[in-house]
């Protein structure tokens, strides 16, 4: 697949990382980012781009946050960083034939980062929206975005890849993502 290839609702899909409680409220922005995410999993819902939530350690770290608890019911806790250890994940992917994933959540330089790796060596396109990730510290989030970029990542933004998954203005859902995007959550 080459580096310029767009990506698109029917070979897509979302993967909402760890977006838990006790996360975001020690992440900076963690409102924006969460707000971001919930556009992304709403945006890809009316799109039919698969959707599919992990969580780190609740136990410790708590539950997904309501607001998306609500979005994506199933979530696969894990205590390993890389989502890629879910068994679930990568069967949906290799199940709805995806070539790309866009990775949003939460922390940017552990447990995004780790995925976004191991979903690129497996062979998976990869897009990081950098309004939807984010880290306690933002120069962790910083480097870990130069970080995927330089490993092939592709760094962009919400209402980008929103769009980029709607491809065209004439297609019915575009009244409505237009919406979502210019709304509040």
């Amino acid at each position: 697949m080459r580096a310029t290839q767009r990506l698109t609702a029917p070979h897509g899909a979302l993967l909402v990382v760890d977006v838990q409680e006790k996360l975001v409220a020690a992440v900076a922005d963690g409102p924006k980012v969460v707000a971001n995410v919930v556009r992304l999993v709403r945006g890809a819902r009316l799109l039919d781009v698969a959707v599919q939530a992990t969580e780190q350690y609740p136990k410790g770290l708590g539950p997904t946050v309501p607001t998306l608890a609500e979005l994506i019911p199933e979530r696969p806790s894990k205590l390993t960083f890389a989502c890629c250890s879910a068994p679930q994940v990568l069967e949906q992917f290799y199940g709805r034939l995806v070539r790309h994933v866009t990775l949003a959540g939460l922390e940017a330089h552990v447990c995004v980062a780790q995925t976004a790796l191991d979903l690129l060596d497996l062979g998976f396109r990869v897009q990081v929206p950098a309004d939807a990730v984010a880290s306690r510290n933002p120069f962790d989030r910083d480097v870990a975005l130069r970080r995927l970029e330089s490993a092939g990542a592709t760094i962009t933004t919400t209402e980008a890849a929103l769009f980029e998954w709607c491809a065209t203005a004439d297609r019915p859902e575009f009244k409505a993502l237009s919406a979502l995007v210019k709304g509040p959550i």
